[in-house]
């Protein structure tokens, strides 16, 4: 009887044992398939306390005073770009008597990210969605990690970023002074061309059309048709620009932030942006921008369909059809960010710039 007893306690532990490594096998296996099935569970990269941590040293020390050789190179194109900001905002102050301070609703343009000190002015049809994209992966601490797994809607609904307009003065003058502040332009009148094609051939941008092409077109189309009041689906080029330098035009109030200036989205002669990155030269900026915050390793830009992209030779095509006056009277416009940001090609479109 008691080696009965024995025998069936000793099954009993037996038991107890395979059951408990079967039941530990089977966690780790499911822990193991839903670190195949949820992303927030592999390795990331972008958490906070993993690689993308604030170090000793961050963006802005970086960019002024490189350690790495590689970097020296950029570090004094981007110290031209801004000399350049500041001779051109020089000699229009000079030449202005306009003074005005910024107000907070300024600066709704401007995305803040607080885990690597960055302020992000985003300007459409200059790759913003893509920018805000990778702005979502740097502030999502792993939320996000492929920048083009984002939607495009999605990454342009306002509650995804904060804008440095929701912080009170001393929030936003501390970051103004302490954070790095870039901004990325485009050719201004390459940057019309993109978005005249964009919001007025593509037949989804109904909402475009219906605000804005019908009142083009009831202005600058003699005899138009009753479809082409109502729907606005169809606006020229030529009409476009002739809405551009109406003067009736800017007492609609501001433009479109599609079509509106850099100057005035960013206000680069009073916001000191330490980095200006080029539409040209849009992949080759943005990683070297992503060297200096210490993610470089683990996030690259995402390359852009250059199929499909607006180039300079497309852009003379279209403004081949303007008159060298209405021609004159864009860059007018446009003047500032010509001289401040970019570097315009005028003689492509057939006048010399005066």
């Amino acid at each position: 009887m008691k080696q009965t007893l024995s025998e069936l306690m000793r099954m009993s532990r037996i038991c107890r044992m395979v059951f408990a490594t079967c039941l530990g096998s089977f966690v780790l296996v499911i822990f193991y398939f839903q670190s195949l099935f949820n992303p927030a569970m592999q390795t990331n990269h972008f958490m906070v306390d993993g690689c993308c941590k604030k170090g000793s040293r961050n963006a802005l020390q970086e960019l002024y005073n490189p350690l790495q050789s590689d970097l020296s190179g950029a570090a004094t194109l981007h110290q031209a770009r801004r000399d350049q900001v500041v001779d051109a905002c020089r000699t229009y102050s000079a030449s202005s008597r306009k003074r005005r301070v910024l107000t907070p609703g300024d600066l709704k343009h401007l995305v803040v990210d607080e885990d690597h000190e960055l302020i992000y002015c985003y300007v459409p049809k200059v790759a913003c969605t893509n920018w805000k994209r990778v702005m979502m992966v740097l502030t999502s601490r792993g939320k996000y990690t492929d920048p083009m797994k984002i939607p495009s809607n999605e990454a342009h609904i306002p509650s995804n970023l904060k804008t440095l307009n929701q912080y009170s003065i001393s929030e936003i003058n501390h970051r103004l002074k302490n954070y790095l502040k870039f901004i990325f332009v485009r050719e201004p009148f390459e940057r019309l061309v993109s978005a005249y094609r964009n919001k007025f051939t593509l037949k989804y941008n109904s909402s475009f059309h219906k605000r804005f092409g019908t009142r083009i077109i009831r202005r600058y189309r003699k005899n138009a048709t009753q479809d082409a009041l109502v729907n606005g689906d169809d606006v020229k080029f030529k009409e476009f620009i002739e809405y551009l330098v109406d003067p009736a035009t800017q007492k609609d109030g501001p433009l479109n932030e599609h079509w509106q200036t850099v100057y005035q989205l960013c206000h680069p002669c009073h916001i000191h942006y330490d980095m200006v990155g080029k539409y040209e030269t849009l992949e080759e900026d943005s990683n070297y921008l992503l060297e200096l915050v210490g993610v470089g390793n683990f996030l690259r830009f995402p390359s852009y369909a250059k199929s499909t992209r607006t180039t300079d030779i497309m852009t003379a095509q279209f403004f081949s059809n303007i008159s060298s006056q209405q021609q004159i009277q864009v860059y007018q416009l446009y003047k500032m960010d010509s001289t401040c940001l970019t570097t315009p090609y005028p003689a492509i479109y057939g006048w010399t710039n005066r």
